[in-house]
This record gives C-alpha cells, sequence and structure tokens, in this order.
C-alpha cells in the first residue's frame, strides 16, 4: 500500500552495526547483515521527529554488496574506567535506499491540533534534503552516515538478479509505551521479532503489529511530552527539570 506522505532517501556510510539490544551490553559485538526496521527508523527520526506522528519503514534497497570487517576494539569498562579488548564486526561500505512514511499517533489526542500531513510532509523533505536534523548513524555511535534524496528503485543494486534470501530470526524493533498499538502493548516495552527475506535487493517490512513474535519486557509509562507546557522538553521525568 502506497501512502501520500511517503518520503525516499538513500543513507550511506563506510560502516555499519546493527543488532538487537542484547548484543549491546558488552563484550563481542557483530552485526545483522542487514539493517533492522529500528535503526532505520532511528535515521529518519534523526532526520525529522516530532511526538504528533510515528515514522513507518516500509521497506529498505540493500545497493552494495554485504561485506563485513572485523575490528579490535578497545572500550572501556565501565566499573573501573579501564581498557578491555574485543572484536567488533561490522558491515562496511554500506548503501540503502528507504521507503517510508507517517501516520499520526493516535496516543498523543493533546497534539491533534499540530496533525497537518502536508506541513509535516514537506518539513520532513526538506530535512532530507539538507541531511537530517541531527547527526546520522548506521546503528551505532562510531559509524557515521549520510542522508540524502533519492528514487526508491533506481540505479542498479548488487542483488537485482537475486530472486531471494532469507536471513532467519531477527529483531524488528521495540514499541514504546508512547506507540502502543493494542492493549498489549500499552503501558508497556515490547521487542518485536520477524523473518525477512530479501527479494531482488529489496525486504519489504511489516507493521510493528504485524510481527510474528513479541515479547513484553517491562512496564513503561508514556512521557508526559506535550501535555505540561512547563514540560515541553519531555525531560522532567529524567531529572533534568524541577
Amino acid at each position: 500500500m502506497r501512502h501520500p506522505n511517503i518520503v525516499e532517501f538513500q543513507v550511506t556510510g563506510d560502516y555499519g552495526l546493527f543488532s538487537d539490544p542484547i548484543m549491546r551490553v558488552g563484550g563481542e559485538k557483530s552485526s545483522y547483515q542487514v539493517p533492522t526496521y529500528e535503526a532505520l527508523k532511528g535515521i529518519l527520526s534523526s532526520v525529522y521527529w516530532k511526538p504528533t506522528l510515528i515514522w513507518y519503514i516500509d521497506a529498505v534497497r540493500v545497493m552494495n554488496q554485504i561485506q563485513t570487517e572485523v575490528k579490535g576494539i578497545r572500550p572501556i569498562h565501565y566499573q573501573d574506567g579501564k581498557n578491555d579488548l574485543s572484536y567488533y564486526t561490522y558491515l562496511k561500505n554500506c548503501r540503502y535506499q528507504i521507503r517510508a512514511h507517517f501516520e499520526w499517533n493516535e496516543n498523543r489526542p493533546e497534539l491533534a491540533q499540530d496533525r497537518s500531513e502536508n506541513k509535516h510532509h514537506n518539513i520532513a523533505k526538506r530535512m532530507i534534503e539538507k541531511g537530517g536534523r541531527r547527526d546520522i548513524f548506521l546503528g551505532a555511535r562510531e559509524c557515521q552516515g549520510y542522508v540524502e534524496p533519492c528514487v526508491f528503485g533506481e540505479e542498479p543494486s548488487a542483488y537485482d538478479k537475486l530472486p531471494e534470501l532469507s536471513f532467519g530470526l531477527m529483531y524488528h524493533g521495540i514499541t514504546y509505551a508512547d506507540e502502543a498499538y493494542s492493549t498489549e502493548t500499552q503501558g508497556k516495552m515490547t521487542a518485536r521479532f520477524w523473518y525477512p527475506v530479501m527479494k531482488q535487493g529489496v525486504i519489504t517490512f511489516p507493521r510493528p503489529e504485524d510481527c510474528p513474535l513479541t515479547k513484553p519486557l517491562r512496564k513503561m509509562e508514556m512521557k508526559p511530552f506535550g501535555i505540561d507546557m512547563e514540560n515541553f522538553s519531555g525531560l522532567r521525568e529524567f531529572g533534568e527539570v524541577e
């Protein structure tokens, strides 16, 4: 299904590290072969984000051949500040085309007056042209990325002639209380998983509510963002403001 507020863009970077949160605790880190839904959503949120809307990633097109590179990293111990030696497996020479759209966040009725589709769509397209409002990362802070407009499907991909490639069980993303889509996900943090299949270089993502596997992680309250104008930044819950 195509939506009227679709955005299409390309993200590139020398390296990428796309993994599930369990792999981010510490020690060795290894990237999936392709970007996760959550990572791509994070990239688009860095380009343009408003609590009024929710970005949905429709599809990603893998442009360059999938390659990995192992690096010896010396991360800092949180306990004593000393260094350790770990091996991180990165994707290298990353280039992806992404198609996405936004829908209104029905969990935020207090922001209904901000639901101007034409306004948000045009701002998002301008931000893509400018490379985003914030820094872009391909899954990890050390993997700098760059965004630019594109036409999804144009230019040849390294996998145009590959009929199908399956990647097994993969982390899809996390549903936060602010973006709950059912009674089961309200007031919770829920992890989602699915079985991606790439066809001619294109991976079509299911909507969060259509993921075959979900796992509630913990209880979570919605941020008080936008409800109290004195807390418009949403920082009160983190103790940043009195």
